[in-house]
């Protein structure tokens, strides 16, 4: 650029001369004067752009040498200091959260379910390279160790499970029923018929499933003689109790059978036992689902069968509702804080000098999530993100962490991709409980901190699980 700045003012003299020339000025240069004056302007710009050009290819070469030798010098600070520490693999039976082995970042554990954690929860990248506490692992949680079999039966271990070997006489998950065996003894010329049953040693011990003392739920049986033989029946749901000469039909109580054997739940909540059948029922708050059996929550915010007052808004719960109107941070020093939504407070504009002003959260937001109770882990609740403004160019690094109440450690953060993170429940929670976690999002660009965005996020947990 300097040369063709310098050419095309010695052209612009020249020309300037001629036409002066033209004008008829004295002193003036004949055409060959001119000529010979342009060609030798034009030596030496030649002469010029010949050193240029091989200037800047001696500055290419020395560069170009330099970087060479800067790749090949020993990475001595790097060994003295490192700035990474060795991977950690999850445990067996477990998960790991984190996948950053920076100085000063953490790595969190978990276990399956049937094991528990032996070791640390988080452990931390230190300075010098290595990883706070020892080795975590997941150790089996033994099923027979609360001893579940009775009546001298044997515990034998299964995964997540067990099963009890019972003796003679007795039956059950856990051996808890005693069994006899009833001959049925045959008339003259008839064979005989042996069968097991699961009867009372006496008339005062009647089975635990059978309703006996409600006439509501006691029926004649049906019979019928066949071959001068009386044959007697109940219907479903009844069992026959008595003698065979003053024989009654007992209810069977369903929701006592399969409490008793651990056969599965009949109702997700409770269950009712009626004459020869059983119904389910649901907590308030919660309906009955064509199946029957399942429970779903009510949405009385969506229903509008609530009594949220105007200025505050209605969240759904398990089982119920709350009327919520967060309010913003109070103002101190040159901070200050406005309402832009019901649910995100933005901060005022900063004076140039404040620094700590600039420090503090640019939005706050507030966040409601309705939880069942102890709800699989991990699990992720929820995701934090930014976006630029559309022609601006977004941060090119960003931090996310947890700023307060995870006192417990049941909630780690942890990056997702490039430009989200995750809140992500590590420990089961029972209800009824609301448990509150604030975590924050900063932004940088080309590593100067650029601003901070919080969210509250506010647990509420139900009291079923369902």
């Amino acid at each position: 650029m300097a040369l063709s700045m310098l050419r095309s003012g010695l052209l612009f003299l020249c020309l300037t001369t001629i036409h002066t020339c033209h004008g008829g000025g004295q002193n003036c240069m004949d055409k060959h004067q001119v000529v010979g004056v342009l060609r030798q302007m034009e030596k030496f710009l030649k002469g010029q752009e010949m050193r240029f050009t091989e200037g800047l290819r001696i500055m290419k070469s020395k560069l170009a040498t330099l970087q060479n030798s800067v790749s090949k010098l020993p990475q001595a600070d790097q060994s003295a200091a490192p700035s990474v520490c060795p991977s950690l693999e999850a445990p067996v039976h477990g998960t790991k959260f984190g996948s950053k082995y920076f100085i000063s970042h953490e790595v969190h554990f978990t276990c399956s379910h049937g094991y528990h954690l032996v070791g640390p929860g988080t452990r931390v990248c230190q300075e010098n390279g290595s990883w706070s506490g020892v080795n975590t692992i997941c150790k089996d949680v033994s099923e027979c160790s609360s001893n579940p079999c009775q009546n001298g039966g044997t515990c034998v271990e299964g995964v997540n499970q067990y099963k009890c070997t019972c003796p003679q006489s007795w039956s059950g998950s856990s051996c808890q029923h005693q069994t006899q065996t009833v001959v049925h003894r045959p008339s003259p010329g008839r064979r005989a018929k042996f069968k097991l049953l699961p009867l009372p040693l006496s008339r005062s011990a009647p089975p635990e499933w059978s309703v006996m003392n409600d006439p509501a739920f006691s029926r004649r049986p049906r019979c019928a003689k066949v071959d001068r033989a009386q044959h007697c029946s109940c219907d479903a749901g009844f069992h026959m109790s008595g003698t065979s000469d003053n024989s009654i039909c007992q209810d069977v109580n369903e929701c006592e059978v399969y409490r008793l054997d651990q056969g599965g739940k009949l109702c997700v909540y409770e269950c009712v036992n009626v004459p020869g059948s059983y119904q389910c029922s649901c907590p308030r708050g919660y309906k009955l689902l064509p199946d029957g059996r399942s429970c779903e929550d009510v949405d009385e915010c969506l229903t509008q069968q609530h009594n949220c007052s105007r200025g505050t808004t209605c969240i759904n719960t398990g089982g119920g509702f709350q009327c919520v109107s967060p309010e913003c941070p109070r103002s101190h020093g040159n901070i200050s804080y406005v309402k832009t939504s019901p649910f995100q407070c933005e901060r005022n504009p900063c004076p140039m000098e404040s620094r700590s002003c600039h420090l503090a959260p640019k939005t706050v937001s507030f966040h409601y999530l309705s939880l069942p109770s102890n709800l699989q882990t991990p699990a992720t609740l929820f995701r934090m993100a930014t976006a630029a403004a559309p022609g601006r160019p977004g941060p090119d690094s960003l931090r996310f962490g947890i700023v307060g109440g995870n006192s417990r450690g049941m909630f780690v953060m942890q990056r997702s991709d490039r430009q989200t993170g995750e809140l992500i429940l590590v420990q089961g929670l029972r209800g009824p409980q609301d448990i509150s976690v604030d975590v924050d999002m900063s932004e940088y660009s080309e590593r100067t901190f650029q601003a901070k965005h919080v969210a509250k996020v506010h647990v509420l947990v139900s009291a079923y699980d369902f």
